[in-house]
């Protein structure tokens, strides 16, 4: 059998018979033909076994109907052409679904209202005498009922079109005349606020006018408003120049002598204590009689020692080292004593291997007890030319803390301290430093060793 007769696609050719006389189609399957017979056996596909399939079409035994005849039309087309044996396997199929129309083939009768499309597409399968014309007719009627179909459909078409276009028409005619309306409304707009527009221009010009006159005006008057301005900020400053000269002089004026007199009080109550407490550290050295005694009485006269009173052995016992604590002591127990200690110069003599702050409460601890226990006044100096930022310290009770201002060191305020005090009052100066006991020994003050002082506080 050769087998591009009857397959969708094959070339047209003259009508030719197979082995057995049977008519070939001399053109390919029309369209709607080829779908319903593609259609047919993918129907009828399920109801053989595996191995009654053609090869080909074995890939697609598991497919549903739909999808065969999605996915092998064309393998099902083939094998219905080039396989007979499978080709009436379906025809069989076809005979049980549709005895009437495959009867009515066999007996040459096709019935009348039959679709043409499955009258040939069941004449390929059985293959009935004739056939081929069977095949060839329905497709020719398919293409005869597309083509009314599609003049119908065209009529429809155009004639829906000449309506819209009919439609199209009348509308842009409307618009058209809606249009022109609106251009008249707008052109006697357009005239009306041009006339508004020339009106608004001519008040503007005139206003800019007064504005440029205003301006002028108003130029002239902060010019004069900027000198006399300038003339009065002139004075304002030389007043307040003169003003704050007279302040600060009257202030000065007043801060002299409110220092003045409050450094001469002081000094001099100072002064006037140190006496006092001399004269009555002199009188009980020298045992003198109390002021309301009348004269004196025979039994002073008697040679003898009294309970309180030293002979001159007693007084020369009492000169001590310079490295003896209780020389600390006894200057200490001077009347109004005041002790300055170069707060650094002991606690690096005593205890180097500390931290700073570590070193400066150890020391002030000590000094407070000595205070305590003494009774003077006590000032410890810490140099403070190298601190980045104020130290946070509490001074402990009767002792005071000072640290030197920047630019200046411990050295020079201990000196501005001893100067500080009236001449006559005891001044005790702790300081390793030979430059600084020499210079507050020149201002009338004691030094003393810093070791001296470690040993005192050591007892403490």
């Amino acid at each position: 059998m050769d087998d591009s007769g009857g397959v969708p696609g094959a070339e047209a050719g003259a009508e030719r018979a197979q082995g057995d006389g049977e008519p070939l189609l001399d053109r390919p399957l029309p369209e709607g033909v080829r779908h319903r017979v593609v259609t047919i056996a993918a129907d009828a596909f399920g109801g053989f076994t595996y191995p009654e399939l053609p090869v080909s079409l074995r890939p697609y035994a598991r497919f549903t109907p739909s999808r065969r005849v999605k996915y092998a039309a064309t393998a099902l087309a083939a094998a219905l052409e080039s396989d007979a044996a499978f080709r009436q396997k379906v025809a069989a199929k076809l005979r049980e679904s549709q005895p009437d129309l495959t009867g009515a083939l066999d007996a040459g009768t096709p019935p009348p209202a039959a679709d043409p499309l499955d009258v040939a597409a069941a004449a390929y399968l059985l293959r009935p005498a004739g056939w081929a014309k069977l095949v060839a007719t329905a497709g020719e009627e398919a293409q005869r009922a597309d083509a009314e179909r599609a003049d119908e459909e065209t009529l429809r078409e155009l004639a829906a079109l000449r309506e819209e276009v009919e439609s199209l028409h009348a509308h842009a005619r409307s618009e058209a005349a809606r249009a022109r309306a609106e251009l008249d409304g707008v052109r006697k707009e357009s005239d009306a606020l041009h006339r508004k527009l020339r009106a608004a221009l001519s008040d503007v010009k005139r206003a800019e006018a007064a504005q440029r006159k205003l301006q002028a005006e108003l130029d002239e008057v902060r010019a004069a408003a900027a000198q006399d301005k300038a003339a009065a900020d002139s004075e304002a400053r030389r007043l307040r120049a003169r003003l704050a000269e007279a302040e600060s002089v009257v202030e000065a004026g007043r801060k002299a002598a409110r220092e003045g007199r409050s450094t001469e009080d002081v000094r001099l109550r100072l002064l006037l204590d140190t006496v006092l407490d001399a004269a009555a550290g002199l009188r009980r050295e020298l045992a003198l009689p109390p002021r309301d005694t009348l004269g004196v009485r025979p039994a002073d006269t008697v040679d003898a020692v009294a309970p309180g009173q030293f002979s001159a052995r007693d007084i020369a016992t009492r000169a001590l080292s310079d490295t003896d604590p209780a020389l600390l002591d006894q200057l200490l127990a001077l009347p109004q004593a005041h002790l300055v200690v170069d707060g650094y110069n002991v606690t690096k003599t005593g205890y180097p291997s500390m931290p700073l702050e570590k070193q400066r409460l150890r020391l002030l601890g000590g000094l407070a007890a000595l205070a305590a226990q003494s009774g003077a006044e006590v000032t410890c100096v810490f140099d403070g030319a190298d601190l980045d930022m104020p130290v946070l310290l509490a001074p402990p009770r009767g002792v005071r803390v000072l640290f030197s201002k920047a630019g200046e060191t411990a050295d020079e305020l201990i000196r501005r301290l001893v100067r500080a005090e009236p001449p006559g009052r005891q001044i005790v100066v702790v300081s390793a430093d030979r430059e600084v006991a020499d210079g507050v020994a020149k201002a009338g003050a004691r030094p003393v060793a810093s070791t001296l002082l470690l040993r005192r506080l050591a007892r403490v």
